[in-house]
């Protein structure tokens, strides 16, 4: 076991500071990204109105967000499973994702006043590499039942 370690530490340590990276984008947020809403949400916002906003800036710092925190999950995902058709295939889902997101995410904007949980969960899915989370399980699953189907 400790030789199967050693033998892919190079891709222990890329996850590292793949990850590191992942840290320094949240850590950075305020000094990155156009996002009134970071401060709007860390206040009691249930009974305050949505704060000022340019929309097209919004919407390029979300995008900015989302597209470095999915490539820090590409070279992730990479450096786990060294199959770059996985990649490939998870760089489809987050541009779909992506899209479904950002327009669910601004019809909430317009159209949910009175629900605006939703879009602060909306919003967690664009700004946080929550995907990561869910990719990475599945993947390693999906491995291994294909690596079982093979052997048996």
């Amino acid at each position: 076991m400790l030789r199967e370690i050693l033998k892919h530490k190079s891709a222990g340590v890329a996850v590292i500071v793949l990850v590191f990276l992942l840290a320094c984008v949240r850590a950075f947020e305020d000094v990155l990204f156009y996002d009134p809403l970071l401060d709007y949400y860390k206040t009691d916002f249930t009974s305050l109105p949505w704060p000022e906003m340019n929309l097209f800036k919004l919407s390029l710092g979300l995008f900015f967000r989302y597209a470095l925190n999915a490539i820090l999950s590409l070279g992730i995902i990479y450096a786990i499973f060294r199959n770059r058709s996985l990649v490939r295939f998870t760089a489809w889902l987050y541009a779909i994702f992506f899209i479904l997101l950002i327009v669910a995410f601004f019809a909430a904007l317009a159209f949910a006043e009175d629900n605006k949980m939703l879009l602060f969960y909306i919003r967690r899915f664009i700004i946080q590499p929550i995907f990561l989370l869910l990719f990475i399980p599945a993947f390693f699953f999906q491995e291994r039942v294909s690596k079982k189907n093979n052997v048996s």
